[in-house]
């Protein structure tokens, strides 16, 4: 048995112990976390296993499912699935250890159930990035959606129910028009082969050859999918309602996560099984991309809800990592690569960060908030670090992938990488406004200060209004500090793993440029060479 196998069913185990815990939250919180960390350590030897210079698929296992139409279950890693599999190894333990701190569960809802969902959402989505058949890739991708369904319907939001009906109505349809273009592409191959195949590698060589007309229909189909579920305009609307409407913990999931799935189907799906389409569809790619940067900063800036901030915030950086795919140069690839890592750690510690300060102030909506950083300087400190590197500043790790995308980008596209340099500037401006609001001038806001009411005359009804002697609720104009505190030793320790890799990816980004490199290289390559 393979690492690769060790990772995937390690989780799903760990869910079956929980559901056994149920009347037990707090040892069902520690098993989870437990199981989580060991995750997070069988991580090391599969990264220290990966050669990248070796074979393009490493820790291959592979078992037959449905011999009468090639479909096996098989599993391989290269260099950018394996920082995808490492990012959620990290994520989850963070999430299930500040889970006291940022999510309250509904009443009668145990932390086992919620937290078994946690496991099998880790389990599958480490096996969505390990598949090399394309059929088990899109089981995979659909069984995917049922734990994060239950996860944002059950334990949500007041609107919870159509959030998580919404999401899953979304992406399953896009799957079911991927499936239609998988067959398509296991028909092509029995024609040519004398048999039909779902293998990975041997699709790319069979349907890499077709007709530009026949790759083009192909193509679409697995394009649309990937592209609601990364998400780019204008298939993103499922993705504001769910992360508003989503505990803390599952928007780090939903937005770090599971929408980077989207993305490397791109580079593992699109790029290599359809190179003439995808170069011809370009243009088409990055119009959606560079619309979605403006799109997503405007929109971004005029929130009030900061858990929608962070979706359109995340919306508009996953344009530039479509812009880099699409530019087809070396530079650019690996950009989008390291992004989708980066765009995880700082969008996660953000959403992260978000939950502590709603927690303390019981209000997601901006304005119940001001001067904050007076009662909380820690907690200020991590928000404000957060949202540089959500704005790429150098010295934070988002600014290499950002600084690559551009650069490869206006080699081939400058036009679109000129638009894109635009969001770099709006993304200044609402991070900075956000931090503002928040954190800086006299402490203000419902969240922060107790606000007492008074009754107060209701107005006089218009003619045929009607009348009566009803009061409204009004504010008082005296209120009372209320006693925030600042973040506690357990909740700096959770956000300190991020604030690590923020501040040293920024500064010594080469393990992951050097990790990722070669599958770039193999992914252009195959491009090139169509």
């Amino acid at each position: 048995m393979t690492w690769l196998l060790v990772l995937i069913l390690l989780p799903l185990a760990g869910a079956l112990v929980l559901t056994g815990l149920r009347a037990n939250d707090r040892l069902a919180t520690i098993t989870a976390l437990a199981v989580t960390i060991v995750e997070l350590l069988l991580v090391i030897p599969l990264w220290m296993s990966y050669d990248p210079g070796g074979e393009r698929l490493q820790q291959v296992s592979s078992m037959d499912w449905i011999p009468a139409f090639g479909v096996h279950i098989s599993f391989g890693t290269d260099g950018i699935s394996l920082i995808m599999i490492a990012m959620i190894a990290l994520l989850v333990p963070i999430v299930i250890g500040g889970l006291s701190s940022t999510d309250k569960l509904p009443e009668g809802r145990s932390a086992a159930g919620f937290l078994s969902l946690i496991l099998v959402q880790q389990s599958l989505t480490i096996a969505v990035f390990a598949a090399t058949d394309v059929f088990l890739f899109y089981v995979l991708f659909e069984i995917m959606l049922i734990p994060m369904y239950f996860l944002i319907g059950s334990y949500g939001g007041a609107n919870r129910q159509y959030a998580a009906v919404k999401f899953f109505l979304y992406s399953f349809l896009g799957g079911l028009i991927m499936l239609a273009s998988a067959i398509g592409a296991y028909s092509l191959a029995a024609d040519q082969l004398g048999e039909g195949t779902f293998d990975w590698e041997t699709l790319v060589q069979v349907v890499s050859d077709a007709p530009a007309s026949t790759q083009i229909w192909l193509f679409l189909g697995f394009f649309l999918a990937f592209a609601i579920k990364a998400p780019l305009v204008p298939f993103h609307t499922w993705l504001p309602d769910a992360a508003g409407q989503a505990p803390i913990g599952v928007t780090v999931l939903l937005v770090g996560v599971l929408d980077k799935v989207g993305t490397f189907g791109f580079l593992r799906y699109c790029l290599p099984m359809f190179p003439e389409a995808s170069e011809r569809l370009a243009p088409l790619v990055l119009v959606l991309a560079v619309a979605g940067i403006i799109y997503g900063s405007m929109l971004a800036a005029g929130q009030q809800d900061m858990k929608r901030f962070v979706a359109y915030v995340s919306l508009a950086h996953f344009g530039f990592i479509a812009l880099g795919i699409f530019a087809f140069t070396p530079q650019a690839l690996v950009g989008s690569a390291t992004y989708m890592l980066n765009h995880s750690l700082a969008t996660g510690m953000l959403i992260i960060v978000v939950g502590l300060i709603a927690t303390r102030g019981g209000s997601t909506r901006i304005s119940d908030y001001g001067g904050m950083a007076k009662l909380t300087p820690v907690l200020s400190g991590m928000l404000l670090l957060a949202g540089l590197s959500t704005l790429s500043l150098p010295g934070t790790n988002s600014f290499i992938s950002e600084f690559l995308v551009l650069i490869g980008s206006f080699e081939t596209r400058p036009v679109y990488a000129i638009i894109a340099t635009v969001g770099m500037v709006l993304a200044a401006a609402y991070v900075l406004w956000l931090f503002q609001r928040i954190m800086t001038g006299p402490v203000r806001g419902d969240a922060l200060v107790g606000v007492g009411t008074t009754p107060q005359p209701s107005p006089d009804p218009g003619p045929g209004q009607g009348g009566g002697t009803a009061t409204a609720v009004a504010p008082s104009t005296v209120g009372e500090k209320k006693v925030i505190k600042d973040l506690s030793v357990k909740e700096i320790a959770v956000l300190a793993p991020l604030v690590v890799l923020i501040v040293g990816l920024g500064f010594y980004p080469k393990p992951v440029l050097d990790t990722v490199t070669p599958s770039v290289e193999a992914t252009l390559s195959a491009v090139q060479e169509r």
